[in-house]
């Protein structure tokens, strides 16, 4: 296992990323004063982007299945936990943008090469209903998973 969101697990067999990218940005608000530099002000914690970026190829790893579980996921709204493999915790994780090109198709039309860029957005712990549930559906695919 790579990273867990929620109960969707990254690996070789789901989604596995070969880039994750961090933005984490803190609000330091300016006052503007005459003759001299702003003065800034700490406000807390800004935006916490985590990227994560790969390629899958459907004949050995996972494929488009995977990716619209992860869009089903988005379109619930709910946030879910973010955990690395060795145990990080990054906080609780909503999906905003899912990124997919497809390339080198087979005569059907499937293709043999999908790239994907998952952006997810931290939110804080404190607003619990936007936190997700597990629901039969997604116990039946956690169990299709393992």
């Amino acid at each position: 296992m790579m990273m867990s969101y929620g109960m969707f697990v990254f690996g070789l067999d789901t989604a596995a990323y070969q880039e994750l990218q961090r933005a984490s940005t803190w609000r330091q608000e300016a006052q503007n004063r005459v003759g001299r530099r702003p003065a800034r002000q700490f406000l807390g914690p800004g935006d916490d982007t985590i990227t994560l970026s790969g390629t899958l190829l459907p004949q050995f790893t996972g494929g488009q299945q995977n990716l619209d579980e992860l869009r089903e996921m988005a379109q619930q709204g709910h946030a879910w936990p973010l955990i690395e493999g060795h145990g990080t915790y990054y906080g609780m994780f909503v999906v905003t943008t899912l990124n997919e090109r497809k390339s080198r198709f087979m005569r059907d039309g499937a293709a043999q090469q999908i790239a994907f860029d998952l952006t997810l957005e931290r939110v804080d712990e404190d607003n619990v209903s936007l936190f997700g549930q597990i629901t039969p559906t997604t116990l039946q695919a956690i169990t299709r998973l393992v």
